[in-house]
């Protein structure tokens, strides 16, 4: 077996890690990562998926010994020296961080050990490893919900409610979060975490902002953000918590909603293509058209082939000479004719938990007076 060769830090404050932000260094396969991270996380595998495969199937058929020796046969000259390079890069410029493997094993006392005798560098490694640190935010998120003290701010669709949180201290970004607007046209140009990496964002936001003060402000959500959900005991907490209603005229919605839905978004896929306005283009119109898909049996046929002309017309100007404004059509019939109704419905049965109404300012006031500013 393999023998570190003097006591090498050990980390085991979870909680600390978390609540100072401290730089992760990951050196799980990229499978084990793309399936659940952590934010302050960054990949630097000691084996690959590949090695991985291999060596976990050494594992089952001939033993722990004959596993380590492939992994040191697999990871070695070159590679080796490539891979502990990049952990060196990642020590030298985050000195306060920690490395860990799933279990805090045999994976991260070898790339501890292997760093410490190629740069003489002293890095932890955390106890337990990730399956501690995403046990430890589980505990979290079963724990701190009934610390809570939320208020949810609603609103209709294209009231500007994620703008306004955001200036705000004492919130939690739920759709930031989730990387998703949370409605059949919120989704972004790049993807959503996974699951377990949302949870664990979530977790350590709320432990972090309940450090100082249980009153949080949330935006009015349902279970499922995008292809995500908020934990049970989470949202059974917001669903109960009081309600504060934020009032914007017809023809501001229109205007936030387009300049969300068309513009900036149009943007953001042309950035995503590193400025080629044509493949980002040809991206946007595969969003807005897939978006109105999503929602075609709740339109209903009349009105989903009225929505589709009025987008595939404004697509096709956008085309012809980079203009948007005719967007703004079938953004206004999407939000008064199909929105509407639905929020109309959801918000009629919440009446027992509504405590405020008013003006984005009177809003903002009524909050600064019960202790969310």
């Amino acid at each position: 077996m393999l023998k570190t060769r003097q006591d090498l830090p050990l980390i085991d404050d979870l909680q600390a890690l978390f609540l100072r932000d401290v730089p992760l260094l990951d050196v799980r396969a990229p499978v084990e990562f793309h399936e659940g991270a952590f934010p302050t996380a960054q990949n630097y595998p000691l084996m690959d998926d590949a090695d991985r495969v291999a060596i976990g199937t050494r594992y089952k058929q001939q033993g722990q010994d004959a596993a380590i020796a492939l992994g040191l046969q697999r990871v070695s000259g070159e590679v080796k020296a490539q891979r502990v390079a990049a952990w060196e890069q990642f020590a030298r410029e985050h000195p306060d961080g920690v490395l860990y493997c799933f279990r805090g094993g045999l994976r991260s006392r070898i790339s501890q050990q292997w760093l410490f005798e190629q740069t003489g560098l002293h890095y932890p490694r955390v106890k337990g490893g990730y399956k501690a640190m995403r046990r430890f935010l589980l505990n979290q998120l079963e724990t701190l919900p009934a610390t809570l003290q939320p208020v949810v701010l609603s609103g209709r669709t294209g009231s500007g409610k994620t703008r306004f949180l955001q200036t705000l201290q004492r919130t939690v970004d739920l759709e930031g979060l989730a990387n998703h607007r949370g409605s059949a046209f919120g989704g972004q140009p790049t993807p959503q975490p996974s699951q377990i990496s949302f949870e664990n964002a979530l977790a350590i936001q709320l432990l972090r902002a309940l450090q100082t003060q249980s009153a949080l402000l949330f935006e009015d959500e349902s279970r499922m953000i995008g292809s995500l959900h908020l934990p049970e005991t989470f949202f059974t907490r917001l669903r109960e918590a009081p309600l504060v209603l934020m009032q914007v005229a017809d023809a501001e919605r229109v205007e936030i909603s387009y300049q969300e839905y068309v513009v900036d978004t149009s943007a953001a896929f042309t950035a995503l293509h590193h400025g080629d306005v044509e493949r980002g283009f040809a991206a946007f119109s595969g969003y807005l058209l897939g978006s109105l898909d999503k929602i075609q049996r709740r339109l209903g046929g009349v009105r989903y082939q009225a929505v589709l002309k009025m987008m595939q017309q404004a697509l096709a100007i956008q085309a012809r000479d980079g203009t948007t404004q005719a967007h703004y059509d079938w953004v206004r019939l999407i939000l008064l004719d199909y929105y509407d109704p639905m929020y109309d419905y959801q918000i009629s049965k919440k009446q027992e938990r509504l405590v405020f109404s008013g003006s984005p300012a009177e809003v903002r006031d009524y909050l600064s007076s019960v202790g969310i500013v």
